[in-house]
């Protein structure tokens, strides 16, 4: 049996909204608390930084006695994060329930979190990160798999959750093309606790996304998806139609950006990230409408299993 924290244990629905870099919004986070699902934001979408004391300021006000579901914040641990340790004690002064830490399992931001009560989270791309993460204190883990968006893994999210629940019995959330109720609850059967599900809510009202890049969520299917890491670096997916209109062959991609010709302007800021899960998002709605659907999706998957 999983070792869940008290945290998650009043969801309405198992899942956990990720946090979208530059789409996620208070707005969008606090729909998705009030739906019933954590909903997370990256720090580093608040700009400038002293932003993000408003934005927590507001978050707390608005889910205050509301029996809203928890929240995320997302920090990404990696040196090249000069506002780290200034995030981190904003989260801190807010003392903001659950951290989701990416790219650097770091144990001191595990011990901060943890001496004002909150609950953390790492995100994993294998078996080996996984550990280290643990070993470092994290609480839980999130397993990102093979057609999740954003900075994807490559393994099998069969593979990813059963070497994972070979030795840890502690809270386990699944990435990688979740957009259904019947995907959450094959997550669970797989042995995950949560899914993550980040790239049906890109077409949500309250995200902070360009109309096209809505548009183009609704209109794309798996086979829109491309997987490189032109655009930062590390492999991620993301969506052939905007490699095109950034005058990029999708198909013909330098495989590292140091292939790119030397002196070309790279016109990247556009270049829209998504996971493979997008072929059932159809349309443009608010995101208490998309967890309604999942919800409704989830219990006639456990009906439809359970044979009434």
């Amino acid at each position: 049996m999983t070792r869940m924290p008290a945290v998650f244990q009043k969801l309405r629905l198992p899942v956990i909204g990720s946090p979208l870099f530059i789409i996620s919004n208070p707005a969008l986070l606090i729909a998705q608390c009030r739906a019933g699902i954590v909903g997370a934001m990256p720090a580093l979408n608040a700009r400038p930084s002293a932003q993000l004391d408003d934005w927590l300021a507001e978050i707390t006000a608005s889910l205050a006695g509301a029996g809203a579901a928890p929240y995320a914040i997302n920090l990404i641990a990696h040196k090249s994060n000069a506002r780290l340790d200034e995030d981190l004690a904003v989260c801190e002064k807010h003392k903001v329930p659950i951290v989701i830490t990416s790219l650097g399992a770091q144990a001191q931001i595990n011990q901060a979190v943890h001496a004002w009560g909150g609950v953390t989270l790492h995100d994993v791309i294998h078996n080996t990160f996984a550990r280290k993460a643990v070993e470092k204190g994290a609480d839980g883990l999130i397993a990102v798999a093979a057609g999740a968006g954003g900075h994807a893994g490559t393994r099998s999210p069969f593979a990813l959750v059963q070497e994972i629940r070979r030795w840890f019995d502690g809270p386990l959330v699944l990435s990688g093309s979740i957009a259904t109720g019947g995907a959450i609850l094959a997550a669970q059967a797989m042995g995950a606790d949560l899914a993550y599900i980040g790239s049906p809510f890109i077409a949500t009202r309250e995200a902070n996304a360009s109309d096209a890049y809505k548009q183009a969520i609704v209109d794309a299917s798996s086979d829109d998806i491309v997987y490189s890491n032109l655009f930062t670096g590390v492999h991620g997916n993301y969506l052939a139609a905007s490699i095109r209109n950034a005058g990029l062959d999708p198909d013909r991609l330098p495989s590292d950006a140091r292939d790119y010709a030397a002196g070309a302007p790279r016109p990247w800021k556009d270049i829209w990230g998504s996971g493979q899960g997008v072929g059932v998002v159809d349309e443009v709605v608010p995101a208490a409408t998309l967890i309604d659907r999942l919800a409704g999706q989830y219990q006639a998957a456990r009906a439809r299993l359970s044979g009434s």
